[in-house]
């Protein structure tokens, strides 16, 4: 009873999303990125439609939109991405992603964790038996060297669909809670507000109070009142790293985006999406390893685009996308950032090459792209190519796991790398997945 009281003493509900790391993998190569920024585009964006365009489709297939040359010859995005087009130098596009889950959940279960779920379809939560997260495995094996949380998910934790349970992908399932990510979710009053109560201390705790309960905490811990031994080391390790946020003053600045410039906050864009971004770049730039910007607040509500998919891209998702995607790569070359931080941007399915009778495109998982930058991956590069229709891959056809292998090649951490749950099996990090080696310079 002390033990669990003394959390709420201390106004702490980070135990349950922080952990220590515990160890460093084992690397089958110097990692040529420190951190990652992962954009998911949640709902699955056309591919037909922003970075695959096929101009001569027929009528019932084709784009309403153009496409547009880049900074680098040969490759063409969307008129609607005119910022990304003068930074594609720094991008590598990979065309020719597949998978075999149609449904949103399992769908993203799969391309967040690189393992294929064993349910096809309907409502699918997260549960404490799922493979870990990207980010959970990457705060486990490549522990930020700062006193800063390893693994942030925003502006939602995504539901699978309006009211539904969390999306499963995104948290720490059977590593422990310890690895599910700290949460930074929508709040406040003003359009680009965040809620960030877990980093502020109680009415009348100081640093010198949390410090002081910390050293008491510790001395609790030893008197061994608690008889599941694995339990109370993993709980007095959460303790230590919320006592760390809540005293250290540049984890805490680095939740600020009240700090930076007016300028830079218009340049990301004043929505919730464009200050993610921003957020994100502040994150890395403090020693977060994973910063994950979810773009839906359900499965259903942005890129999932099955009615009006031209209107909602022109109108509503591109424009500020574009805005926010090319601040944040800008803000790493300006800062020196690009070349040891990996950018993804991906969905968890492709559209349809045929467009149906509500102007939208369906569910695609046969072919869909993937947008690298940074992290030591060539500069205005594609990989594989889908067919004349975008509806299957034509050349280097790569699942999605070999997407996750190569987001954690970048990060030096083996794709192969056996790790063990909590009931200590071995189990393989990416079972079927390997790295796409040709994108790294």
């Amino acid at each position: 009873m002390l033990q669990i009281g003394t959390i709420g003493a201390l106004n702490l509900a980070l135990p349950q999303v922080l952990a220590a790391g515990e160890r460093r993998a084992r690397t089958a190569r110097p990692a040529s990125a420190d951190s990652c920024i992962l954009v998911f585009l949640n709902g699955g964006p056309s591919h037909l439609d922003t970075w695959d365009m096929k101009p001569n489709l027929p009528r019932e297939m084709r784009s309403e939109f153009q496409p547009i040359a880049t900074s680098v010859p040969g490759i063409q995005v969307c008129e609607h991405l005119p910022r990304l087009a003068r930074l594609m130098s720094h991008c590598s596009l990979v065309r020719s992603v597949h998978h075999d889950q149609v449904a949103h959940a399992p769908a993203v279960y799969t391309a967040l964790t690189g393992v294929k779920s064993s349910v096809r379809a309907g409502i699918l939560g997260a549960k404490a038996t799922d493979h870990p997260a990207i980010g959970s495995v990457i705060g486990r094996y490549r522990p930020p060297a700062s006193q800063v949380t390893p693994y942030v998910l925003m502006p939602f934790l995504t539901a699978e669909g309006a009211g539904g349970p969390p999306q499963p992908g995104f948290l720490g399932g059977w590593l422990g809670k310890n690895h599910d990510p700290f949460l930074v979710l929508r709040g406040g009053n003003s359009p680009d507000g965040f809620n960030l109560p877990a980093l502020t201390p109680g009415m009348g705790v100081t640093t010198e109070r949390v410090r002081d309960r910390r050293q008491l905490l510790a001395g609790l811990n030893q008197t061994g009142v608690s008889v599941r031994a694995g339990h109370a080391h993993e709980m007095e390790r959460l303790q230590a790293r919320a006592c760390d946020l809540l005293t250290s003053s540049a984890a805490q600045r680095a939740f600020q985006l009240g700090l930076e410039p007016a300028r830079v906050r218009d340049a990301y864009g004043r929505n919730i999406y464009g200050q993610s971004l921003l957020l994100a770049r502040r994150l890395v730039e403090a020693g977060t390893r994973l910063a994950c910007i979810s773009w839906a607040p359900d499965a259903n509500a942005t890129w999932d685009t099955h009615g009006n998919n031209f209107v909602k891209l022109k109108n509503e998702l591109l424009p500020p996308f574009d805005v926010g995607f090319a601040a944040l790569l800008t803000d790493l070359v300006d800062r020196g950032l690009l070349e040891r931080t990996l950018v993804v941007v991906m969905g968890e399915i492709g559209r349809t090459p045929k467009i149906n009778n509500g102007a939208g495109r369906d569910h695609w998982e046969f072919c869909y792209t993937v947008l690298f930058a940074g992290g030591g991956v060539k500069g205005g590069f594609t990989y594989g190519a889908s067919d004349k229709r975008g509806a299957y891959p034509s050349q280097c056809p790569v699942t999605a796991s070999d997407i996750v292998a190569t987001i954690y090649h970048g990060l030096g951490i083996p794709s192969d790398l056996e790790i063990r749950d909590r009931l200590n099996r071995p189990l393989p990090l990416v079972p079927e997945g390997e790295p796409i080696r040709s994108i790294f310079s």
